[in-house]
């Protein structure tokens, strides 16, 4: 019974993580969870190997299991599809990368949601008004931005017939970019298991490139969540099914007695 308790408890992890993922689906760069398992401690009743006869040794053994448990999430980094959106602020990452976002007290945080904003001073800025890092501030008479695969950042400004520089966004790699931890808002920060992070210029040493105007959808597929949330919940039903058949049978012992 306690075996199929801890499955039953793993399958509402499970849902939980789906649940997450299905409400995510139009989260721009959202990338799903995917949990792992594990098998919980097992019993050893008889040790593989043991002597049966003096001449004779038991090939398998006897071990029962006690359940399982979840031993992980991972955050599937796949690409996104790319969604046009005709808004020169809004900046995909076709490949590898992050957005390094500068939260004003020292700390960063990453990023793959290039919505980006323009603040009262002309800086490109998140929704929630923190700093693209490095600081791109577009100038006020400014007609119009155009941001190059690259990362290069030109505009053209009134009287002027030629395009002038006002920066150059970079993307940030990972060694391990599924050890980023989750801090919500679409932001990630850095953990010894991610390792730090590498500004890199775009399309540059296996860097993605940017698609202005394009932002990035979440990876997660609604047909694939909702398949494997069939497969929990019938999990979860066997699951609950046994506890039932073992408490019927203690119930017929209990009758004998």
């Amino acid at each position: 019974m306690r075996s199929a308790a801890s499955g039953m408890q793993s399958q509402q992890t499970n849902v939980d993580t789906i649940a997450n993922n299905i409400a995510n689906v139009n989260t721009a760069g959202f990338k799903r969870n995917r949990l792992n398992f594990r098998s919980l401690l097992y019993a050893t009743l008889r040790d593989p190997g043991s002597a049966t006869t003096s001449t004779q040794r038991n090939p398998t053994g006897l071990q029962i299991g006690s359940g399982a448990e979840v031993a992980s999430s991972i955050k599937l980094n796949t690409q996104g599809d790319l969604e046009l959106t005709n808004n020169d602020l809004d900046i995909g990452i076709q490949g590898d990368g992050f957005f390094r976002i500068d939260l004003g007290n020292g700390e960063f945080r990453y990023t793959r949601d290039g919505s980006f904003r323009k603040d009262s001073n002309g800086s490109l800025v998140t929704v929630d008004g923190f700093k693209l890092q490095p600081a791109i501030t577009i100038p006020q008479d400014a007609l119009g931005i155009t941001v190059g695969q690259d990362g290069t950042v030109q505009v053209r400004v009134a009287g002027s017939e030629s395009l002038q520089t006002a920066g150059q966004i970079l993307v940030t790699r990972f060694a391990n970019a599924a050890g980023l931890r989750a801090e919500g808002q679409n932001f990630f920060s850095v953990t010894d298991s991610s390792g730090p992070g590498v500004q890199q210029q775009p399309g540059t040493q296996g860097a993605g490139f940017l698609r202005q105007g394009f932002l990035e959808r979440s990876n997660v597929s609604v047909v694939d969540e909702l398949i494997n949330l069939i497969q929990a919940q019938r999990n979860y039903e066997v699951n609950s099914r046994t506890i039932k058949v073992a408490d019927e049978m203690l119930q017929q012992v209990s009758n004998l007695a």
